[in-house]
Protein backbone atom coordinates (compact mmCIF):
# COMPACT_ATOMS: atom_id res chain seq x y z
CA UNK A 1 0.00 0.00 0.00
CA UNK A 2 1.31 3.13 -0.96
CA UNK A 3 0.81 5.95 1.84
CA UNK A 4 1.71 9.95 2.17
CA UNK A 5 4.05 11.23 4.23
CA UNK A 6 6.47 8.22 5.18
CA UNK A 7 3.61 6.36 6.56
CA UNK A 8 4.66 2.56 6.65
CA UNK A 9 2.21 0.24 4.87
CA UNK A 10 1.74 -3.38 4.88
CA UNK A 11 -1.13 -4.71 2.15
CA UNK A 12 -2.61 -3.24 -0.61
CA UNK A 13 -4.49 0.32 -1.96
CA UNK A 14 -8.24 -0.85 -0.49
CA UNK A 15 -8.11 1.96 2.26
CA UNK A 16 -7.00 4.83 0.28
CA UNK A 17 -10.06 6.93 0.71
CA UNK A 18 -9.80 6.43 4.52
CA UNK A 19 -6.18 6.95 4.45
CA UNK A 20 -5.85 9.88 1.84
CA UNK A 21 -8.85 12.60 4.29
CA UNK A 22 -6.77 11.82 7.28
CA UNK A 23 -2.99 11.42 6.82
CA UNK A 24 -2.76 14.85 4.96
CA UNK A 25 -4.48 16.32 8.03
CA UNK A 26 -2.46 14.74 10.58
CA UNK A 27 0.20 17.09 12.89
CA UNK A 28 3.59 16.17 11.63
CA UNK A 29 6.12 13.54 11.26
CA UNK A 30 6.06 13.10 14.58
CA UNK A 31 2.84 11.29 14.81
CA UNK A 32 3.04 10.06 11.00
CA UNK A 33 6.40 8.58 11.25
CA UNK A 34 4.87 6.19 13.79
CA UNK A 35 2.17 4.71 12.27
CA UNK A 36 2.25 1.36 10.42
CA UNK A 37 -1.46 1.11 8.01
CA UNK A 38 -2.29 -2.12 6.87
CA UNK A 39 -4.74 -4.77 6.33
CA UNK A 40 -4.38 -8.42 7.66
CA UNK A 41 -1.28 -7.29 9.61
CA UNK A 42 0.23 -10.67 11.05
CA UNK A 43 0.27 -11.04 14.63
CA UNK A 44 4.02 -11.59 14.76
CA UNK A 45 4.65 -8.26 12.57
CA UNK A 46 2.34 -6.15 14.30
CA UNK A 47 3.93 -7.21 18.12
CA UNK A 48 7.06 -6.33 16.60
CA UNK A 49 6.31 -2.50 15.00
CA UNK A 50 4.43 -2.30 18.40
CA UNK A 51 8.25 -2.89 20.10
CA UNK A 52 9.85 -0.63 18.35
CA UNK A 53 7.65 2.31 19.74
CA UNK A 54 5.17 2.31 16.70
CA UNK A 55 1.69 1.90 16.10
CA UNK A 56 -0.39 -0.88 14.35
CA UNK A 57 -3.57 -0.56 12.62
CA UNK A 58 -5.27 -3.46 11.12
CA UNK A 59 -7.60 -1.74 8.94
CA UNK A 60 -11.15 -3.79 7.35
CA UNK A 61 -14.15 -2.76 6.32
CA UNK A 62 -17.14 -3.92 8.16
CA UNK A 63 -20.84 -3.43 8.42
CA UNK A 64 -20.80 -2.87 12.24
CA UNK A 65 -17.94 -0.76 13.07
CA UNK A 66 -15.71 -1.64 15.84
CA UNK A 67 -12.43 0.06 17.38
CA UNK A 68 -10.03 -2.28 19.76
CA UNK A 69 -6.66 -2.07 20.96
CA UNK A 70 -5.71 -5.96 21.04
CA UNK A 71 -2.77 -5.01 22.74
CA UNK A 72 0.01 -2.06 23.81
CA UNK A 73 -0.18 -0.22 20.25
CA UNK A 74 -1.93 -2.73 18.83
CA UNK A 75 -5.32 -1.51 17.04
CA UNK A 76 -7.54 -2.89 15.28
CA UNK A 77 -10.24 -1.14 12.89
CA UNK A 78 -13.27 -1.90 11.37
CA UNK A 79 -15.07 0.50 9.55
CA UNK A 80 -18.03 1.76 7.18
CA UNK A 81 -16.95 2.89 4.30
CA UNK A 82 -19.91 4.80 3.53
CA UNK A 83 -19.21 6.89 6.81
CA UNK A 84 -15.65 7.81 6.33
CA UNK A 85 -15.52 10.85 8.44
CA UNK A 86 -16.45 8.79 11.83
CA UNK A 87 -13.75 6.09 10.58
CA UNK A 88 -11.21 9.13 10.17
CA UNK A 89 -11.85 10.02 13.80
CA UNK A 90 -11.24 6.37 14.69
CA UNK A 91 -8.03 6.48 12.73
CA UNK A 92 -6.69 9.88 14.45
CA UNK A 93 -7.45 8.43 17.72
CA UNK A 94 -5.76 5.20 16.98
CA UNK A 95 -2.71 6.87 15.94
CA UNK A 96 -2.10 8.84 19.29
CA UNK A 97 -1.74 5.33 21.16
CA UNK A 98 1.73 5.86 23.39
CA UNK A 99 0.33 9.60 25.25
CA UNK A 100 0.33 11.80 21.92
CA UNK A 101 -1.58 14.69 21.48
CA UNK A 102 -5.03 13.96 19.92
CA UNK A 103 -5.53 16.81 17.39
CA UNK A 104 -7.95 16.75 14.17
CA UNK A 105 -9.57 20.76 14.04
CA UNK A 106 -7.55 22.96 12.10
CA UNK A 107 -6.60 24.90 15.02
CA UNK A 108 -5.35 21.81 17.16
CA UNK A 109 -3.20 21.27 14.47
CA UNK A 110 -2.13 24.27 14.22
CA UNK A 111 -0.94 24.57 17.50
CA UNK A 112 0.75 21.42 17.70
CA UNK A 113 2.63 22.29 14.79
CA UNK A 114 3.70 25.51 16.37
CA UNK A 115 4.64 23.52 19.54
CA UNK A 116 6.88 20.96 17.50
CA UNK A 117 8.99 23.84 16.07
CA UNK A 118 9.17 25.18 19.84
CA UNK A 119 10.28 22.00 21.17
CA UNK A 120 13.75 21.99 19.34
CA UNK A 121 14.35 25.42 21.29
CA UNK A 122 15.29 25.91 24.94
CA UNK A 123 13.27 28.75 24.91
CA UNK A 124 10.79 29.24 27.78
CA UNK A 125 7.02 28.59 26.73
CA UNK A 126 4.11 29.94 28.69
CA UNK A 127 0.89 27.88 28.03
CA UNK A 128 -2.66 29.43 28.41
CA UNK A 129 -6.46 28.30 28.09
CA UNK A 130 -9.42 27.37 30.15
CA UNK A 131 -8.84 24.57 33.07
CA UNK A 132 -9.16 21.01 31.17
CA UNK A 133 -8.13 21.75 27.93
CA UNK A 134 -5.32 20.19 27.95
CA UNK A 135 -2.58 22.36 28.88
CA UNK A 136 -0.33 19.16 30.20
CA UNK A 137 -0.87 16.93 27.52
CA UNK A 138 1.21 19.65 25.25
CA UNK A 139 3.86 19.91 27.93
CA UNK A 140 4.56 16.59 27.85
CA UNK A 141 4.43 16.41 24.07
CA UNK A 142 6.79 19.61 23.81
CA UNK A 143 9.16 17.58 26.35
CA UNK A 144 8.85 14.26 23.76
CA UNK A 145 9.83 15.90 20.76
CA UNK A 146 12.70 18.10 22.59
CA UNK A 147 16.78 17.53 22.81
CA UNK A 148 15.79 16.88 26.40
CA UNK A 149 13.24 13.89 25.90
CA UNK A 150 16.12 11.50 27.74
CA UNK A 151 15.67 13.46 31.11
CA UNK A 152 12.27 13.82 33.64
CA UNK A 153 9.44 15.12 32.65
CA UNK A 154 8.08 16.95 36.57
CA UNK A 155 4.83 18.79 36.91
CA UNK A 156 3.72 20.32 39.92
CA UNK A 157 0.20 22.07 41.18
CA UNK A 158 1.16 25.15 42.32
CA UNK A 159 -2.11 25.84 43.92
CA UNK A 160 -2.01 22.22 44.94
CA UNK A 161 1.11 22.58 47.42
CA UNK A 162 1.26 23.55 51.12
CA UNK A 163 2.25 27.07 50.72
CA UNK A 164 4.66 26.78 53.76
CA UNK A 165 6.61 23.94 51.83
CA UNK A 166 6.46 25.57 48.54
CA UNK A 167 9.50 26.77 48.46
CA UNK A 168 11.50 23.84 49.79
CA UNK A 169 9.69 21.90 47.26
CA UNK A 170 10.77 23.41 44.43
CA UNK A 171 14.08 25.00 45.01
CA UNK A 172 15.02 22.33 47.95
CA UNK A 173 16.43 22.19 51.33
CA UNK A 174 19.20 21.57 53.51
CA UNK A 175 19.28 19.02 56.83
CA UNK A 176 18.77 21.57 59.66
CA UNK A 177 16.91 24.31 57.54
CA UNK A 178 13.82 24.26 59.41
CA UNK A 179 11.67 21.98 62.35
CA UNK A 180 11.27 18.15 60.44
CA UNK A 181 13.81 18.77 58.14
CA UNK A 182 15.65 15.61 59.20
CA UNK A 183 17.55 14.79 55.62
CA UNK A 184 18.55 16.71 52.93
CA UNK A 185 15.62 17.35 49.97
CA UNK A 186 16.74 17.94 46.67
CA UNK A 187 13.66 20.13 45.51
CA UNK A 188 11.72 19.60 42.37
CA UNK A 189 13.83 22.15 40.07
CA UNK A 190 16.87 19.41 40.82
CA UNK A 191 14.78 16.42 40.53
CA UNK A 192 13.79 18.12 36.78
CA UNK A 193 18.02 18.57 36.17
CA UNK A 194 18.51 17.94 32.35
CA UNK A 195 14.79 17.87 31.78
CA UNK A 196 11.64 19.62 31.80
CA UNK A 197 9.32 22.10 34.78
CA UNK A 198 5.88 21.97 34.17
CA UNK A 199 4.62 25.05 36.78
CA UNK A 200 1.06 24.31 36.45
CA UNK A 201 -1.43 27.02 37.70
CA UNK A 202 2.19 29.48 38.09
CA UNK A 203 -0.50 32.74 38.76
CA UNK A 204 -0.81 31.10 42.39
CA UNK A 205 3.13 31.32 43.22
CA UNK A 206 3.08 33.72 45.82
CA UNK A 207 5.13 36.97 45.18
CA UNK A 208 8.22 36.03 47.57
CA UNK A 209 8.76 32.79 45.57
CA UNK A 210 8.02 34.58 42.00
CA UNK A 211 11.20 36.68 42.55
CA UNK A 212 13.38 33.25 43.69
CA UNK A 213 11.82 31.73 40.41
CA UNK A 214 13.00 34.53 38.55
CA UNK A 215 16.43 34.22 39.66
CA UNK A 216 16.68 30.51 38.52
CA UNK A 217 15.34 31.31 35.47
CA UNK A 218 17.89 33.78 34.37
CA UNK A 219 20.94 32.38 35.75
CA UNK A 220 20.26 28.81 35.59
CA UNK A 221 20.55 28.16 39.52
CA UNK A 222 19.04 27.29 42.55
CA UNK A 223 19.74 28.69 46.52
CA UNK A 224 17.78 25.34 48.32
CA UNK A 225 16.29 26.72 52.11
CA UNK A 226 19.54 26.56 54.70
CA UNK A 227 22.29 26.92 51.68
CA UNK A 228 24.56 29.32 51.80
CA UNK A 229 25.86 28.71 48.32
CA UNK A 230 23.32 28.60 44.93
CA UNK A 231 23.77 24.87 43.09
CA UNK A 232 23.85 25.32 39.21
CA UNK A 233 20.33 23.35 37.58
CA UNK A 234 19.75 22.73 33.51
CA UNK A 235 15.80 22.58 33.58
CA UNK A 236 13.54 23.84 30.94
CA UNK A 237 10.97 25.64 32.37
CA UNK A 238 7.04 25.50 31.28
CA UNK A 239 4.76 27.32 32.78
CA UNK A 240 0.73 26.91 32.32
CA UNK A 241 -2.07 29.12 33.80
CA UNK A 242 -6.06 29.45 33.21
CA UNK A 243 -5.99 33.44 34.30
CA UNK A 244 -5.11 36.12 31.96
CA UNK A 245 -1.05 37.32 33.79
CA UNK A 246 -0.89 40.70 32.04
CA UNK A 247 -4.22 41.38 34.64
CA UNK A 248 -2.90 39.31 37.16
CA UNK A 249 0.39 41.90 37.09
CA UNK A 250 -2.12 45.23 37.05
CA UNK A 251 -3.99 43.74 40.44
CA UNK A 252 -0.11 43.17 42.10
CA UNK A 253 -0.43 39.76 41.83
CA UNK A 254 2.36 38.70 39.78
CA UNK A 255 5.56 39.91 38.64
CA UNK A 256 5.93 42.25 35.46
CA UNK A 257 9.88 40.85 35.53
CA UNK A 258 8.88 37.34 35.74
CA UNK A 259 5.81 37.44 33.33
CA UNK A 260 8.49 38.79 30.73
CA UNK A 261 11.07 36.23 31.54
CA UNK A 262 8.20 33.38 31.27
CA UNK A 263 6.26 35.01 28.11
CA UNK A 264 9.39 34.42 25.61
CA UNK A 265 6.58 32.23 23.75
CA UNK A 266 2.72 32.12 24.67
CA UNK A 267 0.29 29.05 23.40
CA UNK A 268 -3.15 29.46 23.88
CA UNK A 269 -5.45 26.35 23.99
CA UNK A 270 -8.87 27.31 22.63
CA UNK A 271 -11.73 25.80 24.70
CA UNK A 272 -13.12 22.40 23.50
CA UNK A 273 -16.53 24.33 22.08
CA UNK A 274 -13.97 26.53 19.93
CA UNK A 275 -12.44 23.30 17.76
CA UNK A 276 -14.95 20.98 17.83
CA UNK A 277 -13.28 19.13 15.17
CA UNK A 278 -11.57 17.70 17.84
CA UNK A 279 -14.56 16.12 19.76
CA UNK A 280 -14.88 12.73 17.58
CA UNK A 281 -11.19 12.04 17.67
CA UNK A 282 -11.10 12.62 21.62
CA UNK A 283 -14.57 10.69 22.18
CA UNK A 284 -12.85 7.72 20.19
CA UNK A 285 -9.28 8.03 22.21
CA UNK A 286 -11.02 7.91 25.16
CA UNK A 287 -13.46 5.09 24.46
CA UNK A 288 -9.74 3.13 23.46
CA UNK A 289 -8.62 3.78 27.22
CA UNK A 290 -11.55 3.23 28.81
CA UNK A 291 -13.39 0.40 27.33
CA UNK A 292 -10.63 -1.82 25.83
CA UNK A 293 -12.47 -5.55 26.47
CA UNK A 294 -13.99 -7.62 24.04
CA UNK A 295 -17.36 -6.98 25.99
CA UNK A 296 -17.65 -3.37 26.57
CA UNK A 297 -18.39 -0.97 23.07
CA UNK A 298 -16.44 -0.45 20.32
CA UNK A 299 -18.17 2.50 18.33
CA UNK A 300 -19.61 5.65 18.96
CA UNK A 301 -22.66 5.88 15.99
CA UNK A 302 -22.82 9.43 14.01
CA UNK A 303 -26.05 10.87 16.28
CA UNK A 304 -24.05 10.28 19.49
CA UNK A 305 -21.08 12.23 18.01
CA UNK A 306 -23.60 14.84 16.11
CA UNK A 307 -24.72 15.44 19.97
CA UNK A 308 -20.96 16.16 21.42
CA UNK A 309 -20.08 17.84 18.56
CA UNK A 310 -23.07 20.68 19.42
CA UNK A 311 -22.72 20.48 23.28
CA UNK A 312 -21.02 23.98 24.85
CA UNK A 313 -18.64 21.60 26.65
CA UNK A 314 -17.85 24.07 29.77
CA UNK A 315 -15.71 21.47 31.79
CA UNK A 316 -13.38 20.79 28.15
CA UNK A 317 -11.95 17.80 27.45
CA UNK A 318 -12.62 16.64 31.36
CA UNK A 319 -16.20 17.07 30.55
CA UNK A 320 -15.79 14.70 27.59
CA UNK A 321 -14.20 12.46 29.33
CA UNK A 322 -16.75 12.48 32.33
CA UNK A 323 -19.60 11.76 29.20
CA UNK A 324 -18.08 8.90 27.66
CA UNK A 325 -17.20 6.88 30.58
CA UNK A 326 -20.82 7.89 31.49
CA UNK A 327 -21.68 6.28 28.27
CA UNK A 328 -19.84 3.64 28.42
CA UNK A 329 -21.72 2.33 31.43
CA UNK A 330 -25.02 3.18 30.56
CA UNK A 331 -24.52 1.54 26.91
CA UNK A 332 -24.47 -1.89 29.39
CA UNK A 333 -22.84 -4.69 27.14
CA UNK A 334 -23.84 -3.15 23.77
CA UNK A 335 -21.78 -2.78 20.81
CA UNK A 336 -22.20 0.92 20.17
CA UNK A 337 -22.58 3.97 21.82
CA UNK A 338 -25.29 5.87 20.59
CA UNK A 339 -27.53 9.11 21.06
CA UNK A 340 -29.25 7.06 24.11
CA UNK A 341 -26.11 7.00 25.74
CA UNK A 342 -25.20 10.53 25.57
CA UNK A 343 -26.02 12.28 29.21
CA UNK A 344 -24.44 15.51 30.16
CA UNK A 345 -22.94 16.63 32.87
CA UNK A 346 -25.99 18.47 35.10
CA UNK A 347 -25.70 21.86 35.73
CA UNK A 348 -25.87 22.16 39.30
CA UNK A 349 -23.05 25.35 39.47
CA UNK A 350 -23.95 28.01 36.75
CA UNK A 351 -22.40 31.08 36.19
CA UNK A 352 -24.17 33.75 38.73
CA UNK A 353 -23.62 36.58 37.14
CA UNK A 354 -26.07 38.86 39.78
CA UNK A 355 -23.41 36.94 42.36
CA UNK A 356 -20.36 37.53 40.30
CA UNK A 357 -21.31 41.34 39.76
CA UNK A 358 -21.87 41.71 43.21
CA UNK A 359 -18.46 40.37 44.49
CA UNK A 360 -16.83 42.08 42.30
CA UNK A 361 -18.29 45.70 42.46
CA UNK A 362 -19.08 45.24 46.11
CA UNK A 363 -22.53 45.46 46.08
CA UNK A 364 -24.30 43.74 49.42
CA UNK A 365 -25.76 40.45 48.48
CA UNK A 366 -28.97 40.96 50.94
CA UNK A 367 -31.21 41.84 48.61
CA UNK A 368 -30.27 39.64 46.00
CA UNK A 369 -29.90 36.20 48.79
CA UNK A 370 -33.72 37.16 49.40
CA UNK A 371 -34.79 36.07 45.60
CA UNK A 372 -32.96 33.12 46.00
CA UNK A 373 -34.90 31.04 42.91
CA UNK A 374 -33.84 33.75 40.65
CA UNK A 375 -29.82 34.63 42.13
CA UNK A 376 -28.35 31.26 42.72
CA UNK A 377 -28.22 27.84 40.92
CA UNK A 378 -30.47 25.45 42.24
CA UNK A 379 -27.50 23.24 44.11
CA UNK A 380 -27.23 26.61 46.33
CA UNK A 381 -31.28 27.26 46.81
CA UNK A 382 -32.67 26.14 50.55
CA UNK A 383 -35.48 24.21 49.95
CA UNK A 384 -33.77 22.17 46.79
CA UNK A 385 -31.48 19.17 46.54
CA UNK A 386 -28.50 18.67 45.11
CA UNK A 387 -27.42 15.25 43.36
CA UNK A 388 -24.38 14.78 45.95
CA UNK A 389 -22.82 15.53 49.14
CA UNK A 390 -19.76 16.98 47.45
CA UNK A 391 -22.27 19.56 45.59
CA UNK A 392 -24.04 20.87 49.05
CA UNK A 393 -20.67 21.60 50.53
CA UNK A 394 -18.96 23.48 47.23
CA UNK A 395 -22.13 25.09 47.41
CA UNK A 396 -22.52 26.28 51.00
CA UNK A 397 -18.88 26.93 50.77
CA UNK A 398 -19.29 29.21 47.71
CA UNK A 399 -22.30 31.06 49.14
CA UNK A 400 -20.17 31.94 52.60
CA UNK A 401 -17.25 32.96 50.35
CA UNK A 402 -19.44 35.32 47.75
CA UNK A 403 -21.61 36.54 50.62
CA UNK A 404 -18.25 37.66 52.97
CA UNK A 405 -16.53 39.09 49.42
CA UNK A 406 -19.11 41.73 49.65
CA UNK A 407 -19.47 42.05 52.67
CA UNK A 408 -15.91 43.32 52.84
CA UNK A 409 -16.55 45.31 49.43
CA UNK A 410 -14.43 42.92 47.23
CA UNK A 411 -11.16 43.23 49.78
CA UNK A 412 -9.57 39.60 49.60
CA UNK A 413 -7.60 40.22 52.33
CA UNK A 414 -10.35 40.98 54.69
CA UNK A 415 -12.42 38.47 53.29
CA UNK A 416 -9.71 35.86 54.47
CA UNK A 417 -9.67 36.80 57.62
CA UNK A 418 -12.97 36.85 58.20
CA UNK A 419 -13.31 33.42 57.27
CA UNK A 420 -10.53 31.64 58.98
CA UNK A 421 -7.96 30.76 55.62
CA UNK A 422 -5.03 32.67 54.46
CA UNK A 423 -5.35 34.96 51.02
CA UNK A 424 -4.18 32.32 48.73
CA UNK A 425 -6.26 29.71 50.32
CA UNK A 426 -9.28 32.36 49.07
CA UNK A 427 -7.59 33.11 45.56
CA UNK A 428 -7.67 29.02 45.17
CA UNK A 429 -11.32 28.70 45.91
CA UNK A 430 -12.16 31.67 43.66
CA UNK A 431 -10.35 29.23 40.96
CA UNK A 432 -12.33 26.94 41.74
CA UNK A 433 -15.62 28.18 41.47
CA UNK A 434 -14.74 30.29 38.67
CA UNK A 435 -13.41 27.05 36.65
CA UNK A 436 -16.85 25.60 38.04
CA UNK A 437 -18.57 27.98 36.51
CA UNK A 438 -20.14 29.35 39.63
CA UNK A 439 -18.16 32.86 38.45
CA UNK A 440 -18.13 34.37 34.93
CA UNK A 441 -14.76 35.47 34.08
CA UNK A 442 -13.06 37.94 35.70
CA UNK A 443 -15.83 37.93 38.40
CA UNK A 444 -14.29 38.33 41.95
CA UNK A 445 -11.26 38.89 40.77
Amino acid sequence: MTTPARIAAHGDTEHAALIGITVPLMGGRWQRDRIVLGQSIPPAMAAGIARSGNVAIDLSYTDTPTLRLTAPSRVVLAYDAQDLPTARGALIAASAQGGWPIAADPQSLALLTLAERIAQSEIPVLLEGPTGTGKEVLAQFIHRLSARESGPFVAVNCAAMPEAMLEALLFGHKKGAFTGASDTGEGLFRAADKGTLLLDEIGELPLALQAKLLRALQEGEILPLGATRPIKVDVRVIAATNRHLAAEVEAGRFREDLLYRLNVFPLRLPALRDRTGDIAALAFGMLLRHAPGPEQPGWIDRAALSLLETHAWPGNVRELENVIRRAILLADGAEVIGAGHIVFDTAVRPVVKAAAEAAAMAVPLSDKLSSRDSALPSALSPGKSARSLSDVAFASEARAILETLANHCGNRAATARSLGISERTLRYRLASMRGAGLLAVGGAA
